[in-house]
């Protein structure tokens, strides 16, 4: 049975994150994850405190619907599991590039079918990310090398390795979700190009684009109002420290590069 959360205005927004998982959260506090956290429990005048568990299979079970945490940052906004705020930012997957490689904009692009591409597999059985699933519609399957969004976390950067593939010339192009392959874009040795992948007109009930919003149990109404309220209130801070870690936004420029 989940314990009762500790009121805000008792004093503790209670956080569940993973402990190494850059750019969204880090044990050290040096995800953008973390930095909005500190920002949304300073204006509720709230001491923040974590519960770390790596972001696997059963992670809401452990987490904060054991009651050992009450809120989640970076979930989808139609996620209907939590009571999920307002998204503070909405971002899509991307088509990654080397900057001076030309743009590939859509999946019916020629191109790919020759190009060898990265993408994103989900968990140790490699369930198939949006991409893979439009990839594989239009026959583009033995030019693909799959990375795991989960990746080594003996790593200090276990989410790289797709944009790294990209940096190095193991692939031409990989499409990854648009935070990702922003933030580790801008610590590559060399330039790299992001181009927003919005929507697959033949599959429109796949999405390629995502509202993020910050997540509750449905119980917790006082604490979604307070969590909502201060987003609205340091909607501006919020917005710097996504732009500081590159993450690409679909209500702004519709390509970014370093």
């Amino acid at each position: 049975m989940a314990t009762p959360r500790p009121a805000a205005a008792a004093g503790t927004m209670r956080v569940c994150a993973d402990p190494n998982n850059l750019p969204y959260s880090k044990k050290d506090g040096s995800g953008f994850e973390n930095k909005i956290a500190e920002i949304l429990a300073d204006e509720m005048g709230a001491k923040l405190q974590y519960y770390w568990l790596p972001q696997r299979r059963g992670f809401m079970r452990e987490t904060i619907n054991a009651g050992r945490c009450d809120v989640v940052m970076g979930v989808p906004s139609a996620m209907r599991s939590l009571e999920t705020t307002r998204p503070y930012y909405r971002s899509s997957y991307v088509f990654l590039q080397r900057k001076d490689e030309p743009t590939i904009r859509t999946y019916d692009d020629p191109a790919l079918k020759k190009l060898k591409i990265g993408v994103q597999l989900i968990g140790e059985d490699g369930l198939n990310t949006p991409p893979v699933h439009d990839l594989g519609s239009r026959g583009i399957v033995e030019n693909v090398e799959g990375y795991l969004v989960y990746g080594d976390t003996e790593s200090k950067t276990p989410l790289s390795p797709v944009v790294d593939a990209v940096a190095n010339g193991d692939v031409d192009v990989s499409i990854v979700w648009g935070p990702i392959a922003g933030y580790y874009a801008m610590h590559e040795p060399v330039p790299l190009k992001l181009t927003p992948v919005l929507i697959d007109p033949t599959q429109p009930v796949l999405q390629m684009a995502y509202g993020i919003s910050v997540g509750t149990r449905h119980t917790d109404m006082d604490l979604y109002n307070d969590l909502s309220q201060a987003l609205r209130e340091r909607k501006d801070e919020i917005d710097a420290v996504l732009a500081d870690y590159g993450v690409p936004r679909i209500d702004k420029s519709s390509i970014s590069e370093k």
